[in-house]
Formats: structure tokens, C-alpha cells, sequence
């Protein structure tokens, strides 16, 4: 199933996408909830991000020949970092380059949706914790990147982690091919199995360092092609069984 949360004037909604519909529901995606009879166009819904973590932790260079393309040595461990709450961003939403940065990247990639209080979970149990799958857009401040060192200020800012626009609970992430298209154009295309670190491995890792809770994001590496964005670019994240996540890129204008 699709699960989602969308805007209906200003009430927050959570739902199932069902072909063109989405069909409201109450309770916890993540619990007990039952199915309501109120309905709503998947046109023209405004989407929210799809969970609320508590925790959104990447991880770096999953992908051998992306961490070549950057000059950097392929990790023995997984390298991992957090992106703030405040990162969050949602499907349609827009993108926001900060003044601070003159070069913004793209970083499409899968993202694992953690169904489960977990901690120390062995890799061959990860699934039992595993909620459901979307995407996620990795946007990185690459010039603040070089300049830190560190990941912290260039892929914290505000906006900079988008996801969605649903959470696929039906999906195989062996399967996963991670597109991402800038206006239309293709520029990443990577398959699971390029993968450093599978998605078994990754929360065995991770759930070994930290208790991870219902709704925490886990985002799995981006492919080789990352690249620049500037002001008026869309782009789109797309992963066959999920959907796509499509925002815009605007400059700050404060």
C-alpha cells in the first residue's frame, strides 16, 4: 500500500493512494487505523512529507563509482551523517538554494521508512522493522562541502531533505532503480545492487549505534551523476513501484 499525509486546506491528512484516488484514514499508519469514505483527487492533492522522523540518517558514498566521480576512497564501514528535522521537505514543494552556497547538487536516492521501535537488530531480522520505502532527494551544499569537510551545514539546510510523495509498504529494495531526471532530462540511474552497504547491513548498523523509531528515515546512498541545480530547474526522483518525487529550485530571498 501507498500510505501518505496531504493538506486539505488547513487540515493534515494521512491516506492510501489508490490509483487516481486517495482514500482518507484515521488512526497510525504505523498501528491501527481504519479506512474512512472521504476520497480525494491524487491530482489535485497537496502533498506533505510522508512521515515526521525523528531521525533522518544517510549515508555517504554507498556507491563505489560515485564516490569516484567525487574523488573520494570507498568507506570500509558505512560513513553516515543526520540531516535535521527541520530538512524535511514534501512533493511539489520547493527547493531552496541558500545564499550561503553557490553550487547546490541533486542526490537522488532510496529511502527506508523504519516501522518499529529497534535497536541492535540483526541484519537477517531487519525487514521485521522495515515500514515501507520512498524517495528522497539528498540536496548538498557541495562548495560548503569542500570548505567543512564535514556534511553537517551542507546538507542541513531547510528544505534540503524532500521526500515522498508516499510510502510504499509492497516493495522489494533488491528490486530499487533510482532515477533522477533534471527537467526532464536523465542524469542518475543506479540499481540496488551497486549498493556498498545492502539495506540489511545499513540498519544492522545503524540500530547497533542508535534506538531508531517508528517514522525514522534511513536513506541508502545516492548513485554516480549527481550535479548541479540552479533557480527554475525541476527535479525529479523516480523509483518504479514507489512513484515520483518532483520539486522545483528557487534562491532564497531573504
Amino acid at each position: 500500500m501507498k500510505f501518505c499525509r496531504f493538506a486539505d486546506g488547513k487540515f493534515e491528512k494521512k491516506g492510501i493512494i489508490d490509483g487516481k484516488l486517495i482514500r482518507e484514514i484515521e488512526g497510525s499508519m504505523f498501528g491501527e487505523y481504519v479506512v474512512t469514505e472521504n476520497t480525494y483527487s491524487v491530482d489535485d492533492a497537496v502533498f506533505l512529507p510522508p512521515v515526521l522522523p525523528s531521525k533522518f540518517v544517510c549515508v555517504a558514498r554507498n556507491y563505489v563509482e560515485h564516490a569516484k566521480e567525487l574523488g573520494n576512497d570507498v568507506p570500509e564501514v558505512p560513513m553516515i551523517f543526520m540531516k535535521p528535522s527541520t530538512a524535511v521537505n514534501a512533493h511539489g514543494a520547493e527547493v531552496i538554494i541558500p545564499a550561503e552556497s553557490s553550487q547546490v547538487d541533486y542526490e537522488g536516492e532510496l529511502a527506508v521508512v523504519i516501522g518499529k521501535k529497534c535497536r541492535k537488530v540483526k541484519r537477517e531480522d531487519a525487514e521485521s522493522v522495515i515500514f515501507g520505502y520512498t524517495c528522497i532527494n539528498d540536496y548538498t551544499a557541495r562548495d560548503l562541502q569542500k570548505i567543512d569537510t564535514k556534511f553537517t551545514r551542507a546538507k542541513g539546510f531547510d528544505s534540503f531533505a524532500p521526500i515522498g510523495p508516499c510510502i510504499e509498504t509492497d516493495f522489494d529494495w533488491r528490486t530499487a532503480r533510482v532515477k533522477t531526471l533534471v527537467n526532464g532530462e536523465k542524469r542518475q540511474d543506479g540499481t540496488a545492487d551497486l549498493m556498498m552497504f545492502d539495506v540489511p547491513a545499513l540498519i544492522e548498523f545503524m540500530s547497533g549505534i542508535m534506538t531508531l523509531l517508528p517514522g525514522d528515515v534511513i536513506a541508502t546512498g545516492t548513485p554516480a551523476g549527481v550535479g548541479r541545480v540552479d533557480e527554475g530547474d525541476t527535479v525529479d526522483v523516480e523509483i518504479d513501484g514507489i512513484g515520483r518525487l518532483s520539486n522545483r529550485i528557487v534562491k532564497d530571498e531573504l
